[in-house]
């Protein structure tokens, strides 16, 4: 049986389904991450194919049945559409690879509404130009590791718990988490990491201003993400994104 239900989302993607419908996944307040149905969609009169599109940020209303994979859009109005991202390609960029994130690496109807509240923040983070993109970017993908329980830690050695490691070579094992020069000998090094790196990732971790940002450093930090990941999530193939804007 069917019920009404009504939600917050942000739209991670949507899809062409048949000759007139789409096929949008969403990242919601109440149920997590689900697929919708949008019969109709692809008609240039549909009421809702316009307003359910990626980055979107709306209120819904479905016919949810907790059997079917599927649920069915029965109504969508509009909160944010986020333009002055949709304005920048560097902020575009980012935004999608935040979006790709929450998609790839959430599991389905699973509500966390702190990930919800992280994301919604994000998106008006980026069109108010709060920070530049790629910061903001670092800052939300510690939050959400953290969340789906995959932290990167940074704080002290994870051997000997040294700490004050800013301005030194450093080396991360991805199990036990960071290395400080005297350990990272002993110990296996997944990822090693130069000053100006750790420096960068610690600032984001704690919440520090960022003053100045290089393009080495913000290459080296997405890669250290991406490498991070690769080690705990099966089958991830890296932020397509952060590739698909260059």
């Amino acid at each position: 049986m069917s019920e009404i239900v009504k939600a917050e989302a942000i739209v991670l993607t949507k899809i062409n389904y048949s000759d007139t419908s789409n096929i949008a996944s969403l990242y919601t307040d109440e149920f997590g991450k689900i697929s919708v149905i949008i019969k109709g969609g692809r008609n240039p009169k549909s009421k809702f194919g316009m307003i359910v599109d990626p980055l979107n940020y709306i209120n819904i209303i479905i016919y949810k049945k907790e059997t079917r994979e599927v649920q069915l859009l029965s109504g969508a109005d509009l909160i944010s559409h986020f333009p002055n991202i949709k304005e920048d390609l560097n902020s575009m960029k980012y935004a999608y690879a935040i979006i790709e994130l929450v998609k790839n690496l959430t599991p389905e109807s699973e509500p966390h509404k702190l990930i919800f509240k992280g994301l919604t923040r994000i998106l008006s983070l980026l069109d108010q130009s709060r920070e530049k993109p790629e910061i903001l970017f670092g800052r939300f993908i510690l939050f959400f590791l953290k969340e789906i329980g995959y932290e990167i830690q940074l704080n002290k050695c994870s051997i000997c718990n040294k700490t004050g490691l800013k301005n030194k070579s450093l080396g991360y094992n991805y199990e036990r988490g960071l290395l400080c020069d005297d350990c990272r000998k002993e110990n296996i090094t997944n990822y090693s990491i130069e000053p100006e790196l750790f420096n960068y990732l610690f600032c984001l971790k704690n919440n520090e201003q960022i003053s100045s940002l290089t393009e080495k450093i913000t290459k080296a930090a997405n890669n250290f993400f991406e490498a991070y990941i690769q080690f705990h999530v099966t089958n991830f193939k890296g932020i397509q994104s952060l590739r698909s804007f260059n």
